[in-house]
Order: C-alpha cells, then structure tokens, then sequence
C-alpha cells in the first residue's frame, strides 16, 4: 500500500478517536441506585479487591466518566494490567480512567508515527520507531508525575509531622490533628490527609485509612511515621515526642538529600548531555540530508529491488553504539545517585 495512503488512514483514525473521547469521555449518565450509592463512596475511599490490590477511586473533584468509558471500564476491570494502571493513576493523582490512559497511548502513537513518517521523508522504519516512542510517552510523564508529586510530599513531611505533634500536645486526637494538616497545608499532603479525614468519616478505620494512603505515596518516611502512630495505638506511649522525633530525622534527611543533590548535579547533566546529543544529531542530520546519513544504513544498485536496500554493518553499528550510550548513562546514574 502506497504510504501517503497509510498516512491519510493514520490521521483519519486519530481524528477519529478525538472526536470519540470529545463527546463521550466527560458525559456521565445516572444509573441505578445502588450503582450511584456505591460511585458516591468511591469517591472518596480506596478500597481493595480480593487479591489485595488496590484500586484507584476517585476523588470528590474528579469528573466522572461517560457510559462508554464506564462501559469499557467494567469489561477491562478484573484484568491484570488495570489493576495496575490503577495504582499508577492513583500515585501520580491523574484523574482519569485507564480506559482514557489507554485511549491516551493510543493517540500518543499514532500522532509521533505520523510526525516521525513526515519529518524523516516517509522512513516508515522511523514512523515504526515514533510509534514505539509515542507508547512510551504517556509512561514517562506518568512516571515523571509520581516522582514529582512523591518529591513534595516528602519535602512537606517533616512539618506536617511537627504540625501533628503540636496539635496533639493541645489536646487534639489524631483524626483532629490530620484535618488540622488538611487545613493548612498546601497540596499534596493537604489532599492526601484529606482523603484519610474522609474515610475515616466513612466508616474505615484509622489503621486502614492511613495504610491507604501509604500504598498511594510510597515513602518510606509516610511508613514511618504511620507505623509510629499504629504501634503507639496498640501499647500506647506519648505519641507527640515520638512524631517529634520523627519529623527531625525526616527533616534532616530531606536536607542531606539536598546538599547530595546539589554537589551532583553536574555529573547528572553530563550524563543526560552525553547520553541524548549524539541521537539527537544524528536524527536532525537525517532529516536534514537523508540522502548522506542513509548511505549508512542504505546501500542500493540500480538493479537491485528495493527491499534489499540495507546496509547490515551500518544497522549494526548503530545497535552496538546504542548499547554503549546506555550502558554509560547507566553507569554514570549509578555514581550520582547517593542513598540517604
């Protein structure tokens, strides 16, 4: 098939899909009313299944989705991968549904092949590898996401912990305490005790609203501090000096974190400047002359057909230099990265 021909079926499938997520993504119907008593609460609580996963439920300002996506939702909702798209969205605070995070791939890939097919002059090897890229973008910005909003949390922990700590000494109880922290701290942490405030409110015990909340931020520091407050409820003890004492450690490591972060960000950049210029140029050469850079990769006679136009010794050294870029960037995150 003629390849301006799978270009044009390409965007038409992506236009497509757009207007399929325009209408129906934030529709949202009624249905019963056990359906909508149980949505209600979900909001709010996150539960578990039966296999002891957690699930992602929403919270109170996140729209709800259409029948269709709910549709899809529900025939997808006992599968293995969802469970953990699931606990992905819930840890990087994406309100949406894996339905729309896979809708999201799906556009992802279709709109870096079609990019990649216009700006490499119809490589369809290179729109094969944009496509590819396009199913791993969403990953890393969901990725990113999570690492930055995990990064805020801690950097917020160790107050919030004196904060709790100070309330606890002024007569409040724990649950007090936490909607005090919802009050005045900024988000994330904010959020994130709201929620615990909520389902508690709810009916959920203490102890399985704030281990929620742990399997939503995966910090060590949050387990610390959580385990703190269990153990304490179990034998009791004075709970003020002991989050006290927490929160110094946190705050001191956060510090050190800082300080290492800061003497080794030049090695850092150095990595990501070595690792991603020699691709960078040589993509922008290929699209600036692929004539020269394809003798590389290219090797044609008049008589010979165009499927073998190849070039195996020029494929393999790009392989081989590929594998040598990621086992040096490796290596140089590895020096970098200073466990506190």
């Amino acid at each position: 098939m003629d390849p301006i021909i799978l270009l044009i079926i390409g965007i038409t499938l992506l236009l497509v899909i757009g207007v399929v997520i325009f209408v129906f993504t934030r529709g949202g119907g009624s249905g019963s009313d056990d359906k909508s008593t149980r949505d209600r609460l979900d909001r709010f609580v996150t539960d578990m299944d039966g296999d002891g996963k957690k699930k992602k439920k929403k919270t109170s300002d996140e729209k709800s989705p259409s029948k269709l996506t709910q549709n899809i939702d529900e025939a997808i909702e006992n599968k293995g991968f969802t469970r953990g798209i699931r606990v992905k969205l819930a840890q990087a605070n994406l309100k949406i549904t894996p339905t729309e995070y896979i809708m999201l791939i799906i556009i992802s890939m279709v709109v870096t092949a079609a990019l990649a097919f216009i700006l490499f002059h119809r490589s369809l090897p290179l729109a094969l590898g944009g496509a590819v890229l396009g199913f791993f973008l969403p990953r890393f910005y969901l990725g990113m996401r999570k690492s930055k909003r995990l990064k805020e949390f801690d950097g917020q922990l160790g107050d919030t912990i004196t904060l709790i700590a100070n309330g606890l000494r002024s007569g409040y109880s724990i649950l007090q305490a936490m909607e005090s922290v919802g009050e005045e701290m900024p988000p994330p942490i904010s959020e994130e005790f709201r929620r615990v405030v909520r389902e508690v409110q709810l009916g959920v015990s203490n102890e399985r609203a704030m281990n929620n909340m742990v399997q939503r931020i995966p910090s060590e520091d949050l387990d610390l501090m959580i385990t703190a407050i269990n153990v304490q409820h179990e034998v009791g003890g004075n709970l003020a000096e002991i989050l006290e004492i927490i929160g110094f450690v946190i705050r001191e490591r956060v510090r050190i974190q800082g300080e290492i972060k800061t003497l080794t960000a030049q090695g850092m950049i150095s990595g990501y400047v070595l690792s991603f210029m020699p691709i960078i140029l040589g993509l922008l050469l290929f699209a600036m002359n692929p004539e020269y850079m394809g003798r590389m990769i290219l090797a044609c006679t008049p008589d010979m057909p165009a499927a073998k136009c190849t070039q195996p010794c020029g494929w393999i050294m790009i392989g081989v230099g590929l594998f040598l870029i990621f086992l040096g960037f490796t290596a140089i995150m590895k020096i970098v990265k200073i466990e506190v």
